[in-house]
């Protein structure tokens, strides 16, 4: 197996020899028992002349050509959300674009199942916002994905948290939404971790407080939502939260540090699943998938116990970054020609960091390839002056 020189945290570097990649399906071999969505990433157009810091140039054919993989993996598809850069170099032209090809492409697969972001993102922010202003954008980006035939994802917005003041700003905001979807919705609950702009989302600081505005706006809205996908990387904030949810209404876990556990459940229930790790890990959460609705709960969590370590690297603080980790996990496994990233994100992460997502994904059996794995790795490692 091919052995390289990776650098170390003391700053020293320390031969790594890669272990043989598991065999993992590239198919799903039945339906499973949880509802599971992969918030799914763009691969940016390394040839294009544009400013990566101005506009967002996507190889639109390697970015669905991608999509379609999570399908063959019987994984649905959460469409232009923050693991596809939205907010970090993913403009909302953009990101129309994304959700029309996307769709379409979904339509030539049967049993697809997907779902998008609409949200406020094209909002310019000026200081005297209104919650006019926000409801109008909503609108706007809901007539879109229901007139391009998809299912919405309500995702959080950062002009809200900017503008409300009480926490009947929200539940006004959400209530006109909610009045006017053809379907019902997924709500998504995105933590400051992951977006510094989104702290005191439901108009509380506190996130058992926020719990309780959330949880109300459910109960009054119950029969236009789906479920709701939360991420505060907090199992046991989830699993209050899911206890007390409506009849009717998931959860969809968002968080990326302790997902096997709460999609597996409890005495009292599960959670379906939203994760932006899914990306990342997706030949093995297929493979966990399809062991637990085959009975093999043990399997299940062999499997995935591994992909934990590799998850909270790559979602660990600064948590906005965690786009880089995974897009350099499909550079590593032949996804995309290229570490290149819309908005040059590929530049958040240091060298240390992502030699050790290099080990975790290693000791994951994600490296399905691993002398291609370790040739890019090692043009990673040249261009930072290190010999591999």
């Amino acid at each position: 197996m091919p052995t390289l020189n990776l650098p170390t945290a003391d700053g020293a570097l320390s031969p790594f020899t890669m272990s043989t990649p598991k065999d993992f399906p590239t198919r799903a071999n039945r339906p499973f028992n949880r509802i599971a969505y992969s918030a799914a990433h763009v691969v940016a157009d390394p040839l294009s002349d544009a400013d990566p810091w101005v506009d967002a140039a996507i190889d639109w054919d390697a970015t669905i050509a991608y999509r379609v993989k999570l399908y063959d993996l019987g994984l649905g598809v959460a469409e232009a959300m923050d693991t596809a850069q939205r907010g970090m170099g993913l403009d909302w032209a953009a990101s129309q674009e994304l959700i029309r090809r996307s769709l379409e492409a979904a339509r030539q697969i049967p049993g697809a199942r997907i779902a998008c972001g609409a949200g406020t993102d094209h909002l310019e922010p000026i200081p005297d916002l209104t919650l006019d202003d926000v409801i109008r954008a909503y609108e706007e980006q809901v007539e879109f994905v229901e007139g391009q035939g998809g299912r919405i994802i309500l995702m959080a917005s950062r002009a809200l948290a900017a503008c409300a003041k009480t926490p009947d700003d929200y539940a006004k905001v959400y209530d006109r939404i909610l009045g006017q979807v053809r379907e019902p919705v997924m709500i998504h609950w995105l933590g400051e971790m992951f977006d510094p702009a989104l702290a005191g989302y439901w108009g509380h600081a506190d996130h058992l407080e926020a719990m309780n505005v959330c949880l109300d706006l459910l109960a009054a809205n119950a029969s236009r939502i789906d479920g709701i996908k939360i991420s505060l990387l907090d199992k046991d904030k989830e699993i209050t939260m899911r206890r007390r949810l409506p009849d009717g209404v998931r959860m969809y876990t968002g968080d990326d540090f302790n997902y096997a556990e709460l999609i597996a459940g409890d005495e009292v229930g599960y959670s379906d699943a939203l994760l932006g790790i899914f990306d990342a890990i997706a030949p093995a959460a297929s493979a966990a998938l399809d062991a637990f609705a085959g009975g093999d709960g043990d399997r299940f969590h062999d499997i995935l116990a591994p992909t934990v370590p590799l998850s909270r690297h790559i979602f660990r603080a600064p948590t906005r970054f965690y786009k880089t980790g995974v897009v350099f996990m499909a550079w590593l496994n032949g996804h995309q020609d290229h570490f290149v990233m819309v908005g040059g994100q590929q530049s958040t992460r240091s060298l240390l960091h992502l030699a050790e997502l290099f080990r975790l994904a290693d000791a994951a059996g994600l490296l399905r390839d691993p002398d291609l794995a370790s040739n890019r790795m090692a043009t990673l490692l040249a261009t930072h002056g290190v010999a591999a």
